[in-house]
């Protein structure tokens, strides 16, 4: 079972940018679709983005498309979200999260597709 690390979260003013990284770790990181998802105090956890294993396939939801990119390396085990253009109402905790993909083009988008989860960072956009 792959183990999931999240970094770079913060603080920062609206208009500005952070890029979140996920450190995998106790599984073989290459055959993993990944996920981001994010989450505030009171509501469900909700879509970012998510990315094939091969790392060419990529899908967003509307919020965020246009001003986020997910990519991996896979050498690295490590998947990214750079966060553009950011909003107050993209405050939230992140998350992101894993499953073994059986087919190298499938990405997932549901929550309930995913086994592995992070511990989650948080970011604060402040207006």
């Amino acid at each position: 079972q792959v183990q999931l690390v999240e970094s770079g979260g913060g603080l920062v003013q609206a208009g500005g940018s952070l890029r979140l990284s996920c450190a995998a770790s106790g599984g073989p990181f290459s055959l993993y679709a990944m996920g981001w998802f994010r989450q505030v105090p009171g509501k469900e956890r909700e879509f970012v983005a998510a990315i094939n294993k091969a790392g060419g396939s990529t899908y967003y939801a509307n919020p965020v498309k246009g001003r986020f990119t997910i990519s991996r390396d896979n050498a690295k085990n490590t998947v990214y979200l750079q966060m553009n253009s950011l909003k107050p109402e993209d405050t939230a905790v992140y998350y992101c999260a894993a499953r073994w993909a059986p087919s190298s083009y499938s990405y997932f988008l549901a929550e309930s597709e995913y086994t592995n989860w992070g511990q989650g960072t948080q970011v604060t956009v402040s207006s």
